[in-house]
């Protein structure tokens, strides 16, 4: 089921999510198919659980969307459930993040370059997996979600100036994003 985004300065995007219980098959799948259809139709490389107004610790990631600058992404795609970062490099990259529940925004974020994540699949099968470069990126990115931190929170203090007026006009209901989006 395709579900609304919500948007910057709804609660749910800054409240911490709790683990999902991996005894629920039935809504854990429930939940990664409403995922999968809302990020298709948004045409997005990721999106965590929060984003669709549930504060579970489920995202999903899609490097199709950016697989013609990134060709290694192609066909890479993860459903991560109750993921941790277990490690991280030392080495960091910076990369102009956008978000869909900031439509419009853009910020260059610092992350480490490589991450080693624990998670479970969509099988529920614990998994632990290396990433780097942009797939990296894009699960830090949505993980962060799972924390209730976006990423203009990692923008400079000048950029952070720079975008307040573009959050306040989402805050105002002045954004509308190609998709069925939800402020509060």
């Amino acid at each position: 089921m395709i579900r609304p985004i919500y948007l910057y300065g709804a609660e749910v995007l800054r409240k911490v999510s709790a683990p999902a219980d991996l005894k629920d098959r039935e809504g854990i799948a429930a939940l990664v198919q409403d995922l999968k259809d809302t990020l298709v139709v948004a045409d997005g490389c990721g999106l965590a659980a929060p984003q669709i107004g549930v504060n579970l610790r489920v995202v999903i990631v899609d490097g199709d969307v950016v697989a013609e600058t990134y060709d290694y992404l192609k066909d890479f795609r993860r459903t991560l459930i109750n993921p941790e970062i277990i490690e991280e490099s030392a080495e960091k990259t910076t990369y102009s993040e956008g978000c869909l529940s900031i439509p419009g925004v853009y910020c260059d974020v610092v992350r480490p370059k490589t991450i080693k994540v624990r998670y479970y699949d969509e099988t529920l099968k614990q998994v632990e997996e290396t990433f780097d470069n942009f797939a990296a990126r894009m699960i830090q990115h949505e993980l962060s979600h799972l924390d209730g931190d976006l990423f203009t929170d990692h923008a400079a203090p000048i950029r952070k100036k720079m975008i307040s007026g573009k959050l306040q006009n989402i805050l105002r209901g002045k954004v509308h994003p190609r998709y069925n989006s939800k402020l509060r």
